[in-house]
């Protein structure tokens, strides 16, 4: 099985690069952006027979390694 993990800040928390990116794009002339934000995409490959106990384990792996749980959120998805 595939999963896509997308890992962003909490609402609310700063986010320096998608402020200066933000900022960065209003320089250029792109002032219809309203804001940017930055985060990341992780890909992982997991042989599993039960889909379920697969996106368990996934789950796991976010809270115990994958985001701080403190400032980031995570969505887990299905890739295929």
């Amino acid at each position: 099985m595939k999963f896509r993990i997308d890992i962003r800040r909490k609402e609310g928390l700063s986010d320096p690069e998608g402020m200066t990116t933000h900022k960065a794009l209003h320089n250029l002339g792109y002032t219809d952006v309203t804001s940017a934000h930055f985060g990341r995409t992780i890909y992982l490959e997991i042989e599993a027979a039960d889909p379920a106990a697969a996106a368990a384990e996934v789950e796991t792996m976010c809270r115990q390694l994958l985001a701080n749980p403190v400032i980031e959120d995570y969505d887990i998805g299905v890739v295929g």
